[in-house]
């Protein structure tokens, strides 16, 4: 009598756990009390309901990714959202080339793909003085990134040359972001800031070009912003580093006033 089996159990069961609610309530706990508390109720924090994915793992991988691109702070406060065009109005043309930037850039992050059978996203050389947006916007494309799964790593040209020189020397100069530099060339999407702004010599220049050149041979992308014009690139780097930059990333020119600026002289 296997169904009558089952029905004296499931009768049973119910009994204790009655009688379990009823002595955690005699003593002020809910009836509940002693069962597990789970974050997530939906995959009970085991990250996955069947096989698939939970939206809160998927939650916690973006975090962490954010965390380790070393743009956390930046990617909470500079996206795409909050990137306005109208600093840009005292200029016609820079309204203009800025507005075609800002979509562009958009594609760009949305359409970040590095599956076999895609179009490798392109490298990107950002050009333009201090405060017009090429930071916000390298952040806002690395907050996407992010997003889709992809690893994003960020440091600035200092902070990039401290790395290797830490490694060969044990001795940099700067905060480093990481004491591994396989990030530079393995990492999905790299992001170097103020290129420019490091002293330029035979090591960092070896540096620079291991870097470029690797990611360029493995078809990783990066994202390299600079204060430097194309002839100032010419003239401070090697014709080895500077025909890749203007040769093989696409330059992105940034005008207009300084936004930084602007923002003071409004408060």
């Amino acid at each position: 009598d296997t169904e009558g089996k089952i029905a004296e159990l499931r009768a049973e069961n119910e009994r204790i756990t009655n009688a379990r609610a009823a002595l955690l309530a005699s003593r002020g706990y809910p009836a509940d009390y002693s069962e597990p508390k789970y974050e997530c109720t939906a995959c009970r924090d085991t990250g996955y309901v069947g096989i698939k994915m939970c939206a809160c793992m998927r939650k916690r991988l973006v975090e962490a990714g954010m965390y380790s691109s070393g743009l956390g702070a930046l990617m909470q406060k500079q996206t795409f959202e909050n990137f306005s065009c109208e600093y840009y109005r005292s200029s016609p043309d820079a309204y203009r080339v800025m507005g075609d930037n800002y979509r562009y850039l958009c594609r760009y992050a949305e359409g970040f793909a590095l599956e076999a059978g895609k179009s490798i996203p392109e490298s990107l050389l950002f050009l333009g003085g201090t405060g017009l947006g090429k930071t916000h916007l390298s952040t806002a494309i690395a907050r996407v990134v992010t997003e889709r799964g992809y690893d994003v790593f960020y440091n600035s040209a200092v902070g990039m040359i401290s790395d290797f020189e830490s490694r060969r020397f044990g001795n940099g100069v700067a905060a480093t972001t990481t004491d591994d530099t396989s990030a530079y060339t393995e990492c999905d999407l790299l992001i170097i800031d103020d290129l420019g702004t490091e002293v330029v010599n035979q090591f960092t220049l070896s540096c620079l070009y291991h870097v470029i050149n690797t990611r360029l041979n493995l078809q990783k992308p990066t994202i390299i912003s600079t204060n430097l014009t194309p002839g100032e690139l010419r003239k401070l780097y090697s014709d080895r580093i500077s025909s890749r930059l203007t040769g093989e990333f696409q330059v992105i020119p940034f005008y207009g006033t300084d936004v930084r600026k602007q923002k003071l002289q409004a408060k």
